[in-house]
């Protein structure tokens, strides 16, 4: 009997041990299908509008869609924000789509550094809390952009979990069935080792 109850304890944290983490960072396309624009449908206000019913967790990932003709960078404060100071910024990014990691908590400002662009409403303000999964770590200065690969194209949108956001992708088919193979490995050896010895 000891030797069962041993056995379904090896199966019980093998299983958990399979069991995918839902503490993952979640990608928000900003704006959704309006994308990123200037004089977006909704006025000055739709970015905020988009952001405030998202809640944004350190790690997540913005990703802004665009055409030719825009940027996208994150500028160094409020002030250059509100008053749209687009040449104080750490970093343009010119091509879409552009991924950028909210890699620390507080506050982030993002414009369009195209003139006029930002005035007309292509700026967004977004605040990101600690993720649940991890303490809250000091703040530190700048995000980290990923730039898209070379001719590479937009991923196909999925059902968003939040509004704004699509969750990540799964694991891949290969991840997959070595995960279930290996359990089931595991398992058969050990109600092998329960009967017979």
């Amino acid at each position: 009997m000891a030797r069962f109850l041993n056995t379904l304890i090896l199966v019980a944290i093998a299983v958990s041990a399979t069991i995918p983490k839902a503490t993952e960072a979640a990608e928000h396309t900003v704006g959704d299908s309006t994308g990123w624009t200037s004089a977006p449908t909704g006025g000055a206000s739709f970015y905020s509008d988009w952001a405030s019913s998202i809640t944004f967790r350190e790690g997540d990932i913005l990703v802004f869609r665009f055409s030719s003709g825009h940027t996208v960078a994150e500028l160094n404060d409020k002030a250059s924000f509100d008053s749209c100071s687009v040449d104080q910024n750490q970093e343009v990014l010119s091509t879409s789509p552009a991924r950028i990691t909210l890699n620390r908590t507080g506050e982030f400002y993002f414009a369009c550094t195209i003139q006029g662009h930002c005035s007309s409403g292509q700026k967004l303000s977004v605040n990101v809390i600690a993720s649940s999964s991890s303490p809250s770590s000091p703040p530190a200065s700048g995000t980290t952009p990923t730039p898209p690969s070379a001719g590479a194209a937009p991923s196909p949108e999925s059902t968003p979990t939040e509004p704004g956001s699509t969750p990540p992708p799964p694991p891949s088919p290969g991840s997959a069935t070595s995960i279930v193979a290996t359990f089931s490995l595991l398992l058969t050896t050990l109600l092998v080792n329960s009967l017979f010895f």
